[in-house]
């Protein structure tokens, strides 16, 4: 593995996928990166080093910090949903003592989201992707996934969340641990005993129950009762073999609501993923900000992907039978236990 001339601070060098993601030039690049000084760099760039700290006194020398956790955000006039949502991202990472860096998608934001991102990228290990116009969920997020398939490396975890403050982000370490126990998915889930949500009327819960129960039917896959939320963590290996396999058309209906949500799922059961899912609660009660789903548009997406996936000729699931996929696979399968029925479904 090449490395790149800059250290934790533990003195490990960090590899160069590392290195890009924090923001740091590489071996080569200049000559005081040549004879790196551990004291001044930490100092000198903490800001960045920072999230690769690893915050214990006991580690043994010479252990990993593990792998980097990648927070993706996609963003949309979310100026009063930062302030309570980044500092909490941060805390739940840094006592853990887990290694991240945040990209935020800024999807033409007309409010205050473009420069108080800008302010935040000097206090977090943060980048942004920006785009000049709205252009809706589906293409913010597969921009935000190519971008970071640029940055991490295979056995890093990617974790996608909402920017709107209704998901938790303690629940990023449950979800970690199910991608270190063997699995490729690991799903934040209102169904499961412990799960739930408040805040939410109840029309929008029954329809939500009503559009999960629907897609288990049309898309049924092993050890998955939660369809429509997005808060999930993917084996970075997996991600990068998706990409790689379907290319553009990893998130396929991009112009159709909240369908990208599905569709990731449903393209990753295509190719062999693993999936499990952990307790969430989601508190609607916190949201900030205006809600940009438009039901109607997101509906019609579920409609065209159960055509587009059930198609008797030429469908996806014919098209991609067979075809091979580069390998992400970490585990075998005898040492997961997956299951089909929820624990315990929330009412």
């Amino acid at each position: 593995m090449h490395v790149c001339a800059w250290v934790d601070f533990f003195g490990r060098d960090l590899p160069t996928s590392r290195c890009k993601a924090l923001g740091l030039r590489s071996e080569g690049s200049s000559p005081r990166n040549a004879a790196p000084n551990i004291l001044l760099d930490t100092i000198w760039h903490f800001e960045r080093i920072r999230s690769v700290i690893w915050f214990s006194h006991d580690l043994p020398t010479g252990m990993d910090p593990g792998p980097m956790i990648f927070v993706l955000l996609p963003a949309y006039n979310e100026e009063k949903s930062l302030p309570p949502l980044l500092p909490k991202i941060d805390a739940a990472m840094q006592n853990a003592g887990l290694p991240y860096q945040l990209i935020v998608g800024d999807d033409g934001s007309s409010d205050g989201t473009s420069n108080m991102l800008l302010g935040y990228s000097a206090k977090y290990p943060l980048e942004i992707v920006t785009h000049k116009r709205n252009r809706g969920l589906g293409e913010t997020s597969r921009d935000l996934f190519e971008r970071v398939t640029e940055l991490c490396g295979p056995n890093d975890i990617i974790v996608r969340m909402d920017c709107d403050d209704t998901h938790n982000p303690e629940t990023i370490l449950d979800l970690v641990a199910k991608i270190d126990e063997g699995y490729d998915v690991a799903i934040a889930s209102r169904f499961q005993k412990g799960g739930g949500q408040k805040g939410v009327v109840f029309h929008r819960a029954l329809l939500s129950r009503c559009a999960n129960l629907f897609m288990k039917v049309v898309f049924p896959m092993r050890g998955v009762w939660e369809y429509s939320c997005g808060f999930r963590a993917y084996r970075a290996s997996l991600i990068q073999s998706a990409i790689a396999f379907y290319g553009n058309n990893f998130i396929q209906l991009k112009g159709l609501g909240f369908t990208c949500t599905l569709e990731k799922l449903v393209k990753l059961n295509l190719i062999g993923a693993r999936f499990t899912e952990v307790p969430f609660v989601l508190r609607y009660d916190f949201k900030q900000s205006e809600s940009k789903m438009v039901s109607s548009l997101t509906t019609l997406g579920y409609l065209t992907m159960a055509v587009c996936y059930h198609w008797p000729w030429g469908g996806w699931r014919r098209n991609y039978k067979g075809q091979p996929v580069p390998e992400f696979r970490v585990a075998p399968e005898t040492q997961l236990i997956q299951s089909d029925e929820p624990q315990k479904r929330a009412a």
